[in-house]
């Protein structure tokens, strides 16, 4: 690719193909500040921010380079008010960079200075180079880090660099919306006709977009190997692209959102082509076919599931010993990891040492666990196979495109009987077929050696399934008996049991005491099932209530009713994710505690969720001295569209309503002689 004739046949190339959608320019440079930049009041944005950026400015450019060819420069310019203390976070800057072998990207031409505007005049102090830090994260992301000096409540801040990359596959992505509203944000690119890349864009807020095609000028030098380099120009078509969005709101995270990432408005690009004259197309991006290939062969990830690990026959045969069958075998060798092997976190897909290393030190990065139970697996002659997935905080992955980095967690798949059992060994307390509610992100991979079959891990497959029952009663004035009974949600569980197992069952059950606000306590409590992993447990306990005023407002839901709203803010411009479905019951049977009639009850009422995708009941009666109340939360869809949120936030708020209503006791008149 990188030869004279190459550099020759673009020069004499071109595409007749033009167009422009003329645009508005935002005449911004950096470093001209005077006193009226500092006023912001006839500009829109939401004036309860810590902060506002003014302008953000982005432009990427390919230009030849001494090694015969292409590199990408990538400048961005940023100007930002600080409104107030909780803004100057906005002064903390990275500069994210790429690195492979001894090849990094590079910043250059960094400038950043800090303006305040004393007794009426503009005051600059400039940003010292020896603040400017690199962070080496791993061997391929290195972070370029400084901090904007001399900030306070209403500074302004700007600071201009330069990022040089020889990774086409890096052209610079661009995020339009943030932490803080934008009043000004544009990027441009500008592609060689010979690149084809990929856009992919996101988010709810429009974009103006405009395109132009021109001619450009490109100098490379051809080093020539033992022979002189050699000097070209050329000039070839190239496509500018220009996006600009406008007074941009902040994003900010409310309940129920995966990551808040998957929302911001931005578009980011996938090297898909060459498509050089005279020459074949060639397949940058590839298949899921071709990534699979890949992935089995690589040493860091499949190489060594393809291997004899007959290494690990001596270890598993007392850990399968007596297992009837392969699903029992694989049970067996699951439960040994899970409960022998300490996570040492998440590091992406690939090995961080030898399989070998893994198991001798028993402890690993979740890809290290995982990817050794699938070896293990396999030399038991149990069909298994990675699979690698995107956990919900770290974002969605594109079922069309095979974009590698997309993906950030792995776990073990096991086909036994036809059925795909889904395994992580890496979390303690876990069963048999459950993963972290994280790991329901939609769309997977099973990784075969030729093929990446796509699996769908739906939040909609997971119902968290809750039942309390609690019975009162009383045959004393002023006091009253109960018993609580509740088997917990499969979640729920996991939480109690990592509770039980940090501080014991005292302070679990003291807590169940203090969230009651009146005089409580408890006592013969107990939790079932709780070495079970793969189901749920059961708590139990009875207590007893002292209650004895003339009028008592109960709140028959006790400590198990909703009393917050989850959906707070008026509006919301992207979906409502819950890791799981909901069915949530609660049944309570009350006996009239004893010298006391009931004054009032709250009306049953049943309220459905669009047709068919919940609903919520609350149905009471009275009946002779007893009360008795079922209350019923369903949902049967984990997402719902912006669109959707206000009839969501009114449905709850309903719940929370009736939730909050009380059964009025009055005391009885005493009639003594």
């Amino acid at each position: 690719m990188k030869s004279k004739t190459l550099v020759l046949a673009i020069a004499f190339f071109s595409l007749s193909q033009n167009y422009l959608f003329a645009q508005e320019k935002l005449n911004i440079k950096y470093g001209k500040i005077t006193s009226s930049d500092f006023d912001l009041s006839k500009s829109k944005f939401d004036t309860s921010v810590s902060a506002v950026v003014i302008a953000d400015i982005g432009k990427s450019d390919f230009e030849g380079n001494n090694d015969g060819w292409f590199s990408l420069s990538f400048k961005k310019h940023t100007r930002i008010k600080i409104l107030n203390k909780n803004g100057m976070d906005a002064a903390n800057v990275e500069i994210p960079l790429y690195a492979s072998g001894s090849a990094e990207e590079k910043v250059i031409n960094l400038k950043a200075s800090t303006y305040n505007l004393e007794n009426g005049k503009v005051v600059e102090t400039e940003l010292d180079k020896k603040s400017v830090f690199k962070d080496k994260y791993d061997k391929n992301h290195i972070t370029v880090k400084f901090t904007l000096p001399a900030v306070k409540e209403g500074s302004l801040i700007e600071y201009v660099y330069t990022v040089q990359s020889d990774f086409l596959r890096n052209l610079q992505p661009w995020e339009f919306q943030g932490d803080y509203p934008v009043l000004w944000s544009q990027y441009e690119v500008k592609m060689p006709e010979f690149f084809n890349y990929v856009f992919l864009s996101q988010g709810s807020f429009p974009l103006e977009h405009s395109s132009e095609t021109t001619r450009d000028n490109f100098s490379m030098v051809d080093p020539g190997g033992a022979s002189s380099s050699s000097h070209y120009s050329f000039t070839a078509n190239a496509v500018e692209h220009k996006w600009i969005a406008r007074n941009v709101p902040a994003l900010k995270t409310e309940s129920f959102t995966s990551t808040i990432r998957n929302h911001i408005a931005k578009i980011e690009f996938q090297l898909s082509q060459y498509r050089f004259p005279n020459s074949p197309v060639k397949d940058i991006m590839g298949n899921w076919a071709s990534l699979a290939v890949e992935l089995m062969k690589d040493d860091d990830f499949g190489a060594g599931l393809l291997k004899n690990n007959n290494w690990l026959d001596d270890e598993l045969k007392p850990v399968t010993q007596g297992a009837a069958d392969k699903l029992e075998k694989a049970k067996k060798i699951y439960a040994y990891v899970r409960d022998r092997f300490t996570s040492t976190g998440k590091r992406g897909i690939g090995l961080s040492a030898p399989l070998k290393t893994i198991n001798k030190n028993k402890n690993g990065y979740v890809a290290d666990i995982n990817l050794l139970l699938t070896a293990m697996m396999k030399e038991q002659d149990i069909e298994a196979y990675p699979i690698i997935l995107s956990t919900r905080g770290h974002g969605y992955t594109h079922e069309f495109y095979p974009l590698l980095d997309r993906f950030n967690y792995v776990i073990c798949g096991v086909n036994i009987d036809d059925k795909l059992y889904y395994l992580d060994a890496s979390t303690p307390l876990l069963g048999f077929n459950h993963l972290p509610d994280e790991c329901y992100n939609g769309h997977a991979r099973l990784i075969m050696p030729d093929l990446a079959k796509a699996v769908y891990l739906s939040a909609d497959s997971v119902v968290e399934k809750k039942l309390t029952s609690v019975f009162i009663n009383s045959t004393k004035p002023g006091e009253w008996q109960g018993h609580s009974s509740t088997n917990l949600g499969y979640y729920e569980s996991i939480g109690v049991r990592e509770k039980i197992k940090d501080k014991g069952e005292e302070p679990f059950f003291k807590n169940i005491q203090t969230a009651y606000t009146g005089d409580m306590t408890l006592s013969k409590h107990k939790i079932e099932l709780l070495k079970e992993l793969d189901g749920p447990v059961k708590v139990e306990y009875d207590f007893v209530m002292k209650e004895e005023e003339d009028m008592i407002y109960f709140n028959p839901m006790m400590w198990e009713g909703y009393k917050d709203n989850y959906f707070k803010a008026a509006e919301r411009s992207y979906p409502v994710e819950m890791p799981y479905l909901f069915d949530e019951t609660y049944i309570l049977n009350m006996d009239i505690p004893a010298g006391y009639t009931v004054e009032e009850i709250p009306r049953s009422a049943k309220v459905k969720f669009g047709e068919a995708d919940g609903f919520f009941e609350y149905m009471i009666d009275k009946s002779g001295e007893t009360i008795r109340l079922r209350s019923r939360l369903k949902l049967n869809r984990a997402t719902y569209a912006p669109e959707e949120y206000n009839d969501l936030r009114e449905f709850f708020s309903y719940v929370v309503k009736k939730h909050a209503e009380p059964i009025v006791l009055k005391k009885k008149i005493s009639h003594e002689n």
